[in-house]
């Protein structure tokens, strides 16, 4: 019996592979349960899956153990620079940002600009000139910064320096929620700090789409976490979508599928969360974990890793 599911959300592939143990997993998973009540509590109104996933993921990003939002990483330079997308299945509509910071909630931003229906993606400062014009409050650079990134970024530093080269994480930490609504809609959304260390205007997959979000209501709603490269280079979000569409395939054996072509093409690593066009629904990572929960249709929560 496959599995049937109106949400998943997930916080990133790789995030506990460092846990010994269930216990350093317990406040990961009570943030992801409180946070899937809280994308219930919409579905039950109702809502659509585009706000679903918005709000979802708007609270991943407000819950500093997860690397989104007030929990980003830094990048070589010490700063935070964050990257979102979303996408309605309804109508392939879809909004990005990408390297922006002094923004509390980057997938808010990516709605406004779904919402303008002009362009899909903004970057950098044209992104923080369009959050002004839209009312976006801005944030100072501190309330992005917690002491915990701040502490791994000194650490990777000083790894760097003797070393002698350029410092970097193995860290897959991202963001995501992919949603279907009470009339079969789906939408999806991937929010990240990126990887830590990552070079000054690095852009990952999370906001490209195809890549690490994809949704269309004809096949599936994706959201990917993992090393962004590799997924964009193996478009991934959007291959899963086609093995639906041409092999008519559900979501778990087409997330099999893409994570499996994914290592063997490329040698990614990361996973992914999948809705499918009738509700099935899958998670599949080639990481030790991949943080995630999802609310079956008879509205019990599952959370993982």
């Amino acid at each position: 019996m496959k599995k049937h599911c109106t949400l998943m959300i997930h916080g990133g592939a790789g995030e506990l592979d460092k846990l010994h143990g269930p216990a350093g997993a317990v406040r990961y998973l009570r943030s992801i349960r409180r946070i899937l009540e809280r994308g219930q509590s919409i579905l039950k109104r109702g809502g659509p899956a585009l706000d679903v996933v918005e709000t979802c993921v708007s609270m991943l990003e407000d819950d500093p153990l997860f690397n989104a939002g007030r929990g980003s990483v830094l990048n070589e330079r010490g700063m935070v620079s964050m990257d979102a997308a979303i996408m309605d299945g309804r109508d392939l509509g879809a909004g990005a940002v990408a390297d922006i910071n002094r923004i509390a909630n980057p997938v808010k931003l990516a709605r406004l600009v779904l919402a303008g229906n002009k362009q899909v993606m903004l970057a950098g400062t044209g992104a923080l000139r369009f959050a002004r014009s839209a009312g976006v409050r801005l944030v100072s650079g501190d309330y992005r910064i917690t002491e915990e990134r701040r502490d791994e970024y000194k650490k990777l530093r000083a790894l760097s320096q003797r070393k002698a080269e350029t410092f970097s994480a193995d860290q897959h930490g991202t963001v995501g929620a992919v949603a279907r609504d009470s009339k079969g809609n789906l939408a999806a959304a991937t929010s990240t700090g990126g990887m830590a260390g990552k070079k000054e205007g690095r852009i990952g997959d999370s906001p490209i789409i195809g890549a690490g979000v994809y949704a269309d209501n004809r096949t599936c709603a994706v959201s990917a976490t993992g090393h962004g490269e590799k997924f964009m280079r193996t478009v991934l979000a959007k291959h899963i979508a086609d093995l639906i569409a041409f092999r008519n395939l559900d979501a778990e054996t087409a997330a099999t599928y893409g994570i499996s072509y994914l290592k063997r093409t490329v040698n990614g690593r990361g996973g992914v969360i999948v809705i499918d066009r009738k509700g099935r629904c899958a998670a599949r990572f080639n990481t030790r974990t991949m943080v995630h929960g999802w609310l079956d249709r008879d509205g019990n929560i599952h959370c993982a890793y």
